[in-house]
């Protein structure tokens, strides 16, 4: 009997592409991407990713047509759709903020009761203003909301922010946040029923990719007698390996920090007695 295949759908356009490719990649999938526009069978896994409009993502994971997608948070907000979230994945990370001209009055979102706002995420907008009793009159666009206050469609926009300077650019100053997103992994909650050891085996792999990148693997040398306050130092997983050297009294120690730590972390161990010190990725973790 041939196994049925899961299926992936993943956005074919926009900025969560390249991120997302890479993620598969580095999990070990291998398929090719072809024009984005199909479905790619996955060579060592029972597996399909099928290509899609990110805003469609969250209707083809609701349909069934799709197991699992990855799409951004924003989007399954703006949705509506109950869909369970089986993991963030830690980029794309934007948020969804309220802004005004320059040389606006309004300093805080609650300022802008009793205007109109432009947005590409009506709903989630029209949710967000009534849930705190703000009343605004809500503009849906669809694309070029920064130039709704110049053309005089709108006092105030939604959109969403990475940098900022795309607002900046267009002289809007960020008021307050309704939202804060990033991509995340949704599940059909029949396929994460019925399959799941499969779901659970893709969530460790692209899991493990993700702790790698956040961590990276720390070996030097270093006097025996300096062990304890060099052990202090690391913020690993677990204590350290430590390993005796071929000369006496020196030791090697081997160690997993976080990729953050690394910047302030290297001189102190060197102010500590470490030398030889190597630092080197980490492909998969699993924690």
């Amino acid at each position: 009997m041939t196994e049925r295949r899961m299926t992936l759908a993943v956005p074919n356009k926009g900025r969560l592409v390249e991120p997302t490719l890479h993620l598969l990649h580095d999990a070990g999938l291998v398929f090719e991407e072809r024009d984005r526009s199909l479905v790619s069978r996955v060579e060592n896994v029972a597996l399909d990713v099928l290509f899609v409009r990110t805003n469609d993502v969250v209707e083809f994971v609701r349909d069934a047509v799709a197991d699992l997608g990855i799409t951004g948070g924003d989007l399954l907000a703006e949705s509506e759709v109950d869909l369970p979230v089986v993991r963030a994945l830690g980029y794309g990370r934007c948020r969804l903020a309220a802004a005004v001209p320059e040389d606006a009055p309004q300093r805080t979102v609650a300022d802008l009761a009793g205007l109109r706002i432009a947005t590409a995420h009506p709903r989630t907008a029209r949710r967000w203003f009534a849930e705190r009793g703000i009343e605004v009159g809500v503009i849906p666009l669809s694309g070029a909301v920064e130039v709704a206050p110049r053309l005089g469609l709108a006092e105030g926009i939604v959109d969403l922010v990475s940098s900022g300077a795309t607002m900046a650019s267009n002289g809007l100053r960020p008021i307050g946040d309704l939202l804060a997103s990033e991509a995340i992994l949704v599940g059909n909650p029949d396929a994460l029923r019925d399959r799941s050891d499969d779901v659970e085996r893709l969530v460790t792999m692209l899991g493990a990719v993700l702790e790698g990148r956040r961590r990276k693997y720390v070996m030097m040398n270093a006097p025996a007698e300096r062990l304890a306050e060099l052990e202090a130092l690391l913020p690993g997983l677990e204590s350290p390996s430590v390993i005796p050297l071929a000369h006496a009294g020196m030791i090697a120690i081997h160690a997993v920090v976080g990729s953050a730590d690394v910047w302030g972390l290297l001189p102190r161990l060197k102010a500590a007695g470490a030398s030889g010190i190597l630092v080197l990725p980490i492909e998969k973790l699993v924690a």
